[in-house]
């Protein structure tokens, strides 16, 4: 079984473009005045300072698939995923990556006290920007975890999955969060499966020979 790996801080730069498309802004189909961009770009500037981003990662054998199961390796206990979509996707696998990240409290508190107060539009663009962030973190991640797998000839398949897509439901963040320690972050799951702070995220990709 291989360790959890924690990545304590995790620096990216934001992705500007996704922010933007995340806000309802298309090029060439909507046009944003110049001082209203200069707001949205303040207030981008402002979110960053609020974002610690997190992650965890974690590489687990798949012990079988049978119909609507994944079945990860014996050591990790008997743990087991329900998706029969998830089982198709990783039928050429023989292994998996676990992903955990989380974009910290601090920036779900300045959100918060924005959308109740005078401020909404800046909450609004925060609220944008940590989606795409932490998003953009399981990017980090997956490459991080593509460049190990190289040298042993295996790669990420490029598609990951998250509990709530499709049939995977959102009970399996249950296992998730156990797997991966997300405690470690200061992430914690509620009875119906959410995870706390809410600009957190996990994911679980598949392992291919290359």
């Amino acid at each position: 079984m291989h360790p959890i790996v924690l990545f304590d801080r995790i620096m990216i730069e934001a992705p500007r473009k996704r922010i933007y498309r995340r806000l309802g802004y298309r090029p060439g189909v909507t046009s944003l005045p110049a001082g209203q961009e200069a707001e949205v770009e303040r207030y981008i500037e402002d979110a960053l300072t609020l974002i610690n981003l997190r992650g965890v990662g974690r590489r687990l054998a798949l012990r079988g698939l049978q119909d609507a199961r994944v079945m990860l390796e014996e050591q990790a206990g008997e743990d087991v995923f329900h998706s029969r979509q998830l089982a198709a996707f990783l039928q050429e696998c023989g292994e998996v990556v676990l992903l955990g990240a989380t974009a910290g409290s601090e920036v779900m508190a300045a959100i918060a006290a924005d959308v109740t107060g005078s401020q909404v539009t800046r909450g609004v663009v925060i609220d944008a920007v940590a989606s795409e962030m932490v998003d953009a973190s399981l990017d980090w991640i997956m490459t991080y975890f593509g460049r190990e797998l190289r040298r042993e000839n295996k790669a990420l398949k490029p598609r990951r999955y998250s509990a709530g897509y499709g049939d995977f439901g959102v009970e399996n963040q249950a296992t998730m969060f156990r797997l991966l320690d997300l405690s470690r972050l200061g992430v914690q799951i509620t009875a119906s499966f959410l995870l706390i702070p809410e600009k957190s995220v996990t994911a679980i990709a598949g392992v291919i020979s290359s």
